[in-house]
């Protein structure tokens, strides 16, 4: 057995997370690496979601939205993910998806930045938040702006209204300082929105220690709720009497069964909804939920970064025609740059290693700390070794 076959055992047997392998449904043969695009399924949601179908929607039909909580349920599952992101309790909703979070988000603030006008956004983010922030400029009579989050005090006026950021760089994999960006935000009087959405359940985040003003982000990464699962919008506890969000619908009215012509809003975090709640995904994302149940943060991201920097190690020896692009400070992912790499990447899925390709030249791979394991690090480094040589 090679020195790093060995590390790779010992690590997997001392792994405190190493039980929670067995609630995913994996393929024998299979290594994924693409958590950070979409999470594995847990077993027991089919389950779950049979019985949302058949019994709860199938026998009780309408009587669910009452008998079953299916009304409460953006608030309740809410309530499930705020620990994860260190949100104070009744300040999350979850519905949507997070291009329309992000929009709700956006002009909230500018909303509460009166006499401001400028919308500021990562320029390395995943473009769609840019997209977004656009948009949301053309509807106010903002003015939009992209900055690398480097430049981002440098950048800040006495006009800009609001700064949209994202906790971990997609391409890179690098975490941004949401406690020193936020600050650098707040003491140019502006307000900040952050996006979660890789970084929620891959490493502890706590907006509440850091006075985040909005985050949003995301369920269907490392929270595992299935393809196209609902967001999560989440609102600083100070804030929220003053939201005024620009989706107010019938289901954040403050007497949604009243029908009345005139919109007052809800009371609480239920005046972050918009429609009606997309049941049978909410109820999915709640199922898969579950497999947080008992995981400590801290031994997630002790994991995440052993894993990711194991895997570096493998790959510098058995792959070095492949380049880490990934700082040391991280995320859950690694990105490598090297020749050709689409033709690679797909070469991997075909042998059995599934990440993903971003052109021109980076092979992204996700680490999920709940079921990808030292070994599989190792041998993912050993067959694209294999595919460079």
């Amino acid at each position: 057995m090679s020195e790093l076959a060995e590390r790779a055992a010992k690590l997997d047997g001392c792994d405190p997370l190493q039980g929670r392998r067995d609630l995913f449904d994996l393929d024998d043969g299979v290594i994924y690496l693409d958590g950070n695009s979409l999470g594995a399924l847990p077993r027991h949601v089919p389950a779950r979601v049979a019985d949302v179908l058949t019994r709860q929607w199938g026998r009780m039909r309408i009587r669910s939205w009452t008998e079953e909580g299916w009304w409460e349920a953006p608030e309740r599952i809410g309530e499930r993910i705020a620990p994860l992101i260190g949100a104070a309790p009744g300040h999350v909703v979850v519905g949507d998806s997070t291009s329309v979070n992000v929009f709700r988000a956006v002009v909230s603030a500018l909303r509460m930045t009166p006499g401001r006008s400028e919308i500021l956004f990562d320029a390395t983010t995943f473009p769609t938040d840019g997209y977004i922030a656009a948009s949301a400029a053309r509807m106010t009579g903002a003015t939009v702006r992209a900055v690398d989050p480097a430049e981002v005090a440098k950048s800040l006026t006495d006009d800009t209204a609001v700064v949209l950021l994202n906790h971990v760089d997609y391409r890179s994999g690098r975490l941004h300082d949401m406690g020193a960006l936020t600050e650098a935000v707040h003491n140019a009087g502006a307000r900040v929105v952050w996006d979660l959405s890789h970084s929620a359940g891959a490493l502890p985040v706590d907006i509440t220690g850091h006075n985040v003003d909005f985050a949003v982000g995301c369920t269907y990464k490392y929270l595992n709720g299935g393809p196209g699962a609902p967001a999560f919008f989440a609102v600083r506890p100070d804030l929220l009497p003053q939201l005024d969000q620009p989706l107010g619908g019938w289901c954040s009215h403050r007497e949604p069964f009243a029908m009345d012509t005139e919109y007052v809003a809800a009371e609480g975090i239920a005046k972050a909804r918009a429609g009606t709640p997309e049941i049978v995904s909410l109820l999915t994302l709640d199922a898969a939920l579950d497999v947080w149940d008992g995981v400590d943060l801290h031994q997630l991201r002790e994991k995440s970064l052993a894993l990711t920097g194991f895997f570096e190690e493998c790959v510098k020896e058995l792959a070095p025609a492949a380049r880490s692009v990934t700082p040391e400070i991280r995320g859950s992912q690694v990105s490598l740059s090297c020749v050709d790499a689409e033709r690679v990447m797909g070469e991997l899925v075909n042998r059995g290693v599934v990440g993903d390709h971003r052109p021109p030249d980076l092979l992204r791979f996700g680490f999920t700390p709940l079921y990808t394991r030292f070994a599989d690090a190792l041998r993912a480094a050993e067959i694209l070794g294999e595919i460079l040589a």
